[in-house]
């Protein structure tokens, strides 16, 4: 069995030890987002000594409502492909001005990460910047109108893929970002989920004693683009894991390990038919999905070694 990754010594941040105190609040997100939630939950963890970045996408829409504000530390948009690149310049500072007690984060989607700001994350992650970074994975371009990006799933409805006569849905694969940030020898690197809280809880903290670059990579649906009821976006986030979609995971120091392992997956029949976004698919449709699912688990037995 690959022996776990190393616990970052520090005070357990549970529900009971969680601060009350709010660092991103007021904001105009939809009823039941996930990535307002994954923000939250974060800069709860962080604290106030803690500078944000976020591109274009839907947490700098709803997050700085001028005049009103809904962060209550530093954090300013950068351009839509340098998340990654403007906490290195503010990695660059804080080594200048000689802080070592701040963190610096930035909250990105799937769209700003995987398609539009890869190139900057790639740079930080070479330069082992010591940063967080964020990329709340709702799996689309939610803030512009449900576009696919790279990491919609197969099948998935969106405005740039609809389902009708002549189209099936999106016919790319989800870009596979964590092997993509490990294949870099990142510091460490995590994958969860907002329907997993301790989970996510317990990740951020790990990447906040981290000396060097940190991704954490959640998955945050949206109850808009995925066609689900808002009260419905911890449970579908849930589901995603327990019909084996998504990986609850952790990499550091090139070993890689599971923070939680489905003895039994769940239908992904039943996963699929709970969002509009993937209605339409026919029964083969869901098979060739349920077929990519057992060729990443049969992956991750064979080369992670860790079940």
């Amino acid at each position: 069995m690959t022996e776990p990754v190393s616990k970052a010594a520090a005070k357990p941040v549970n529900a009971r030890t969680l601060t009350e105190q709010e660092f991103f609040f007021g904001h105009k997100a939809c009823a039941g987002c996930g990535g307002a939630l994954a923000v939250r939950l974060a800069l709860k963890v962080l604290g106030e000594r803690t500078y944000a970045v976020l591109p274009a996408g839907c947490m700098s829409a709803v997050g700085f409502i001028y005049p009103q504000m809904a962060f209550g530390i530093n954090a300013m948009i950068s351009t839509f492909a340098g998340t990654a690149s403007m906490l290195s310049g503010m990695a660059a500072a804080a080594r200048a001005q000689g802080l070592n007690d701040v963190h610096l984060i930035g909250f990105a989607g799937d769209g700003g990460t995987a398609d539009i700001g890869i190139q900057a994350l790639s740079g930080a992650i070479d330069r082992n910047e010591k940063i967080i970074y964020v990329c709340y994975d709702n799996e689309a371009y939610m803030n512009t109108g449900t576009q696919k990006s790279g990491l919609t799933p197969f099948g998935a409805h969106t405005t740039t893929t609809p389902a009708g006569a002549m189209s099936r849905g999106a016919g790319n694969r989800k870009k596979n970002m964590f092997d993509i940030v490990t294949a870099h020898g990142i510091t460490y690197a995590a994958t969860t989920s907002i329907g997993h809280i301790q989970d996510f809880l317990n990740k951020i903290q790990r990447a906040a004693a981290v000396e060097g670059t940190a991704y954490i990579h959640v998955l945050a649906p949206c109850p808009t683009g995925w066609g689900i009821a808002t009260d419905q976006t911890l449970a579908i986030a849930r589901e995603a894991v327990d019909c084996g979609l998504w990986v609850l995971a952790e990499y550091e120091k090139g070993r890689y390990a599971l923070t939680k392992t489905p003895q039994q997956f769940t239908p992904i029949s039943d996963y699929l038919k709970k969002q509009g976004r993937f209605r339409h698919l026919l029964e083969k449709e869901v098979e060739e999905v349920e077929r990519e699912r057992d060729e990443r688990w049969s992956y991750i037995r064979r080369h992670w070694n860790c079940l």
